[in-house]
């Protein structure tokens, strides 16, 4: 019974859904206090509703930062590129290119972009909104 379900549900689903980051890209401050300026990629918008989590990129450029904000869910920070310096309630680690910051619920995280390079990041989080 909870096969047929399951196949059931997906059979509504696309097979997959591709998308060019060139299509999702925008000039804009960064969320949260709008520190400094980024380049979004706001990859998950291309997929309809409901979509369970939210897939994005964002390139902090020299100066910029996320706010420390407080989140309701988990959080990955991997940096692609460039330096910075990620913060989870009170406490602050630096980050460079390879490394991944996992944040967890509850706690008020941000973080800012160090160096002489653009903070590039992949950023991910489960939508509860299922938007």
């Amino acid at each position: 019974m909870w096969l047929a379900a399951l196949l059931l549900a997906g059979a509504n689903a696309p097979a997959m859904i591709v998308i060019d980051e060139a299509d999702t890209v925008r000039e804009e401050p960064p969320p949260h206090g709008a520190i400094g300026m980024s380049t979004a990629y706001r990859i998950s918008d291309s997929i309809p509703a409901p979509r369970s989590f939210e897939f994005r990129k964002r390139a902090l450029h020299v100066g910029a930062a996320i706010g420390v904000h407080p989140i309701d869910h988990d959080e990955i920070y991997y940096v692609l590129s460039g330096t910075g310096v990620v913060h989870s309630d009170g406490t602050e680690k630096e980050l460079k290119a390879g490394m991944a910051a996992w944040l967890y619920s509850g706690a008020r995280v941000g973080i800012r972009q160090t160096g002489t390079e653009p903070l590039v990041l992949i950023i991910a989080y489960p939508n509860k909104a299922g938007k």
